[in-house]
């Protein structure tokens, strides 16, 4: 018999995380790599289980991930977006739990491109009278 899976997609800044959650023990693999060894910083570590600490189901399921782009801090946010989009494909009952916690809100910043005519997105030329 196959095994149910449920998917999510999160972004964030320029990260994009293709999360899939399998019934299992708990575990969080990221790139192939479990999250302690590909996350060093223990408070980005709590940002990715805080959907699974939402809805109470941490240690229900395995956490498979696939992220790129971004560094920590972007990737963090979109692998947390994403574990959160796929349990609403678990129980719909979780929406208001994630939603509360605002887990399903995109975050849509991103990095403001730089003009023509300037040295970055707003900084201009350095002026002088002389």
């Amino acid at each position: 018999m196959a095994q149910v899976q449920y998917y999510g997609t999160g972004r964030r800044k320029s990260s994009v995380a293709r999360v899939r959650l399998v019934p299992g023990e708990g575990r969080i693999i990221v790139n192939k790599r479990e999250i302690e060894e590909y996350i060093p910083f223990a408070a980005l570590r709590e940002i990715v289980k805080q959907p699974l600490v939402a809805t109470e189901t941490l240690g229900n399921y395995d956490v498979l991930v696939n992220v790129s782009g971004g560094g920590y801090t972007g990737q963090a946010g979109a692998i947390r977006h994403g574990i959160a989009r796929a349990l609403l494909q678990v129980e719909p009952e979780y929406r208001g739990s994630l939603k509360s916690a605002g887990l399903l809100t995109r975050d849509s910043r991103m990095k403001e491109r730089k003009k023509y005519g300037l040295k970055g997105a707003r900084r201009a030329p350095q002026f002088s009278k002389r």
